[in-house]
């Protein structure tokens, strides 16, 4: 490859990533009827059709958006789960960090996992970075536990109506400890119960 096509390459990624960035930005400030491919060309100050160029309208930057989260989220819950080895404090740490994730970025949280878009779960053509997150949960429980999965995905499962439900005043924020406590105790036993991670 010769050193203008590189160029050109390096550009068009930084293109790409400055509109994803924008759409984010723009989310996160307005919600995400405010993310129209005008408003991004304006913001990014690119005709249209540079903009089409890189993504083909709104659902395929949600798309890159939701994906970029999940890398962001896998890189969160793998910093909570290496920071507390033992199996029920990294279980609690993982989930205590994807609330937090949720809470912090409520728009990104949306393009994730609220708003309709082609981005594949638990399926052959999951994204890497969606899959890295779901395996951090796996992590949390022993390899030896032949329903790993089921405990991660029962609790991703919880864990994003508790991120549903808060994010929408449905329940009080104020009560979150105590429902992650509940969460990780049913899931992973009590020190007198039993214990199946």
């Amino acid at each position: 490859m010769s050193a203008i096509a590189k160029r050109r390459e390096r550009e068009r990624a930084q293109r790409h990533k400055l509109i994803i960035t924008a759409a984010r930005e723009l989310a996160e400030a307005e919600g995400w009827e405010a993310v129209t491919t005008r408003r991004l060309a304006e913001r990014v100050e690119y005709s249209q059709p540079v903009l089409y160029s890189h993504f083909n309208g709104k659902d395929a930057i949600l798309r890159a958006v939701a994906i970029e989260g999940f890398g962001e989220l896998a890189a969160r819950l793998r910093r909570a789960r290496l920071s507390t080895p033992e199996p029920p404090e990294a279980l609690h740490a993982v989930c205590r960090a994807y609330l937090e994730f949720a809470a912090e970025q409520p728009a990104l949280y949306q393009a994730m996992f609220v708003l309709p878009t082609d981005v594949k779960f638990a399926h052959a053509e999951t994204p890497p970075p969606l899959r890295a997150a779901f395996d951090e949960f796996v992590s949390c429980f022993r390899s030896d536990n032949l329903r790993r999965e089921l405990f991660a995905e029962v609790t991703w499962s919880a864990l994003h109506g508790i991120a549903a439900l808060s994010g929408s005043g449905r329940i009080p924020p104020d009560g979150q400890a105590e429902r992650l406590d509940f969460l990780v105790t049913q899931i992973a036993g009590t020190p007198s119960g039993p214990a199946p991670l």
